[in-house]
């Protein structure tokens, strides 16, 4: 019996050390911050070869950190009344208010009255900014010639916090290069395509069959979401004493994530849940961009063909420039691109990033992926690392003269690490033709027109399973 006691005292030690340590900024799924996570990474041997020179970057990046948008404003307006009602009928049926937290008592949304949401904040500015000056830093080959827009084209989505993204990234990557002001800026261009057309940086607005399935996932991907929100909803209601729903559960953890990746407030409605909850509310988060955005359906990534093209064909006119021997100044050195997580998670899963070995061979012959698997297992998909606010992929293509094996490398990192790519033998550096043969290749058969054109009788999609293979 003393044993036993022992054993409890301890795993309760245990388990307050673990809490201690827990920093739910870490933990919000795609709305985590950039400078949470952007260091969280496992480590990656820089393994280029040596003599290497970059002579060419490609930037895929998501918008920076950003307010809730206004029909989520009007949400939390719902839920302030709501938490009100139900204060109001423990009071009436004389239940103790001791557990519940005094903020829930007569708290109103940060937001209400605000008309406009969804914009670019200060700190998603701040990101932005600093991600370009740290680029042009870390790559001064790459970035000593003067500007000019078909040397170094920005280009951005027609959604404002993207384009806005692209404009502090531009003002940290080009400040004190000109005259304007006393930070010597100077001006520079943002370019993008028609949102109705964008099949670069918003392939998924434009893709018809994908729009059909994510209607039809939709709520197959709510059904995997239930336990989860049920087994929270029980123990908040036993915990505060408060008659909380599951629609209640869902907006809290996303009022906590607003409040903590936004406002910096972790104390109020993150407060609410344990570490383990967190965990779990995190994990059905990203469930969802896995099956919705993700390797849960190769339509989600094969749409993004179009982009993947693209910066392929900006490193072949690098190599072709750099073997004609172009005058510096009269070819493109980086071409930088701001969209949104619905870019960025598909692009990633293009060049096959977070699979091991196994995984990417079923990925290339499109079979279907195991889900992430439930806490406390662990696994590889992390919205907070595959795209948090400003994460961003970069292609840097380096020329390796000195190489017998290869003239030019492709290395890949995200969020500013390198990182392995399961197609090139789970190294972060890859030989330009390995890549296009290896990672590249495989997509092409796939033409954008004929993925995304939605036909009178187009096949039903296949459901997530639900029952039998539940990870629940």
């Amino acid at each position: 019996m003393f044993a036993m006691l022992i054993f409890v005292l301890l795993s309760i030690m245990a388990q307050l050390k673990a809490d201690h340590g827990f920093d739910v900024r870490h933990h919000l799924s795609t709305v985590t911050k950039y400078d949470a996570v952007k260091d969280i990474v496992k480590a990656s041997a820089n393994s280029i070869p040596d003599g290497c020179t970059p002579i060419h970057l490609n930037l895929v990046a998501r918008h920076g950190t950003r307010s809730p948008t206004k029909k989520r404003m009007r949400e939390l307006d719902k839920l302030a009344s709501h938490l009100e009602e139900l204060i109001k009928d423990a009071e009436e049926q004389n239940l103790s208010l001791e557990k519940v937290p005094s903020w829930l008592q007569g708290w109103e949304s940060p937001w209400r009255g605000k008309l406009k949401g969804g914009e670019l904040i200060r700190n998603g500015e701040e990101e932005m900014y600093n991600l370009g000056i740290r680029i042009r830093e870390r790559f001064p080959e790459l970035f000593e010639e003067e500007y000019h827009p078909d040397v170094y084209p920005i280009k951005a989505s027609q959604i404002p916090r993207a384009s806005a993204s692209a404009v502090a990234f531009g003002m940290g990557l080009l400040s004190e290069k000109g005259s304007l002001g006393p930070a010597r800026q100077r001006a520079f261009a943002v370019t993008s395509e028609s949102r109705a057309s964008d099949i670069i940086l918003r392939f998924h607005d434009c893709c018809g069959n994908y729009k059909v399935f994510r209607k039809r996932q939709e709520p197959a991907v709510d059904k995997l979401k239930e336990p989860v929100l049920d087994e929270i909803t029980s123990a908040l209601v036993s915990r505060y004493g408060l008659n909380f729903t599951r629609q209640d559960v869902d907006m809290l953890w996303f009022l906590c994530k607003q409040e903590a990746s936004v406002l910096d407030i972790t104390d109020q409605a993150c407060g609410l849940f344990s570490p383990y909850e967190v965990a779990l509310l995190e994990w059905a988060d990203d469930l969802e961009m896995f099956i919705l955005k993700g390797y849960g359906n190769s339509i989600n990534y094969r749409m993004g063909v179009p982009l993947l093209e693209d910066v392929v064909q900006s490193m072949e006119q690098a190599i072709k420039a750099k073997e004609e021997k172009h005058a510096p100044g009269s070819y493109e050195k980086a071409r930088l691109r701001f969209a949104h997580a619905e870019t960025v998670v598909p692009f990633s899963c293009l060049l096959g990033l977070f699979l091991d070995g196994s995984e990417f061979q079923k990925m290339q012959r499109e079979e279907p992926l195991e889900l992430p698997p439930k806490p406390p297992q662990s696994r590889n998909w992390h919205g907070s690392t595959v795209a948090p606010f400003a994460g961003n992929n970069m292609l840097v293509l380096h020329s390796c003269p000195a190489n017998s094996e290869s003239k030019y490398f492709v290395q890949v990192l995200h969020n500013e690490h390198p990182i392995l790519m399961a197609g090139c033998n789970g190294s972060d550096v890859c030989p330009f033709e390995e890549f296009k043969e290896k990672i590249v290749a495989p997509h092409l058969k796939h033409d954008y027109n004929s993925l995304c054109t939605v036909h009178l009788e187009a096949p039903e999609q296949k459901p997530v399973p639900t029952k039998a293979s539940s990870p629940f």
